[in-house]
């Protein structure tokens, strides 16, 4: 569960390392925490260096320290209960950026991430990861 001031990996190519979280967007079920699947706004805190050749190639870095995005969670320390009775967590907490369109900033994504996000819509982000831990058998 995700909730405010909460620190988050990034595992997408948008040139960021580490975001904090700073509003959580949802309906008001959970009272303002996060889980797999939601959107949250967050702060980045740390984001890869840019060289001088880098800023004017194709490949430039798409965040820079301090900027305001929009993030989908896939990944959550939080053990998240599975409809057969299953609990599934995750070492770390983990995002992937957004822009307002609610299209993936980043090409690529570089960490296994949640299959419960194929249920909540994020079909995209799941078909580009390496690995989705897996969905309940049927």
């Amino acid at each position: 569960m995700i909730g405010l001031k909460g620190c988050l990996n990034v595992i997408d190519n948008s040139g960021a390392l580490l975001v904090e979280c700073v509003n959580v967007l949802k309906q008001k079920v959970n009272n303002g925490w996060g889980s797999v699947g939601d959107e949250i706004v967050c702060v980045v805190k740390q984001a890869r260096p840019i060289s001088e050749a880098a800023q004017t190639s194709a490949t430039a870095v798409k965040v820079r320290r301090g900027d305001v995005r929009r993030a989908v969670i896939v990944r959550t320390k939080k053990p998240v209960r599975r409809p057969d009775g299953r609990f599934v967590r995750f070492d770390d907490n983990a995002v992937v950026l957004l822009n307002n369109k609610r299209e993936m900033l980043g090409t690529r994504i570089g960490g296994v991430v949640s299959a419960d996000l194929r249920m909540k819509g994020w079909t995209k982000i799941v078909s580009l990861a390496p690995k989705a831990v897996p969905a309940i058998p049927s």
